[in-house]
């Protein structure tokens, strides 16, 4: 019996920093150690690409043996869903043409074995940093959008990559430290009206485990620390594994 069901975030494939390469070798090594006989779906939760944009004809060069582990679980029956972080937002159709399911809008409410899940990437999510919410909204825009994609891929690719790079190249970027019940993404779980039992996001890069009423917030770390979180059908159990 397929029982098992994975999430992963922010494993951010082709950062151009010394550790890519072993960051990307045990990420493979994690997908081909999902046992497919035993796994309903894996949850892709966003910024698994450190940048990613697609046009009609064209997609990022690499990630070649990532994408082969993928087409294997998906060839033994394993469902994957990519759900799309602020880093891996420009897709159109190269993941659906590999088998991926990607739904568009987020968080996303699933039922597992009976538990209610609300899962996303969770960068948009509660109050502030009104000054991201902004940038996002821009990059999402269609006219923008439109216009990037005029430039040609060589140049497209060159700014994008450079973007996502800087803030990590330009100064030491601290770790983040969650805020507990302070968190704005805590406060929007908490006035969530659906009944959710397992709240599952990513993004700040830093590991939260807690409770919330009586449902249970996790936040996946980066795939420095290299985590992902496993529920268990059988058990009506999530554990955080490394």
């Amino acid at each position: 019996m397929r029982h098992l069901t994975y999430f992963v975030s922010d494993v951010h494939l082709g950062l151009r920093l010394p550790e890519a390469p072993e960051r990307e070798r045990r990420f493979v090594d994690f997908l081909r150690s999902i046992p497919p006989a035993e796994t309903e779906t894996l949850y892709l939760l966003g910024d698994i690409w450190d940048f990613w944009y697609e046009y009609k004809d064209v997609v990022p060069k690499g990630f070649s043996r990532v994408f082969s582990a993928l087409t294997d679980l998906m060839d033994a029956g394993v469902k994957v869903v990519f759900i799309e972080g602020n880093h891996d937002q420009w897709t159109k159709g190269y993941f659906q043409e590999l088998g991926m399911e990607c739904p568009k809008e987020q968080p996303c409410f699933v039922e597992i074995a009976g538990k209610r899940f609300c899962i996303g990437h969770g960068d948009l999510l509660g109050n502030g940093n009104t000054k991201y919410k902004r940038i996002q909204w821009m990059f999402r825009h269609p006219v923008f959008r439109t216009m990037f994609s005029a430039l040609h891929p060589r140049i497209a690719f060159s700014i994008g990559k450079g973007w996502s790079r800087q803030s990590r190249t330009s100064k030491p970027v601290p770790r983040y430290i969650f805020k507990g019940e302070d968190e704005p993404l805590f406060h929007w779980c908490r006035s969530c009206k659906e009944p959710v039992d397992f709240f599952i996001f990513g993004h700040l890069h830093c590991l939260v485990d807690m409770p919330v009423g009586d449902a249970r917030l996790i936040v996946l770390s980066d795939w420095k620390e290299a985590n992902w979180a496993v529920f268990d059908a059988s058990t009506a159990g999530l554990t955080i594994c490394r």
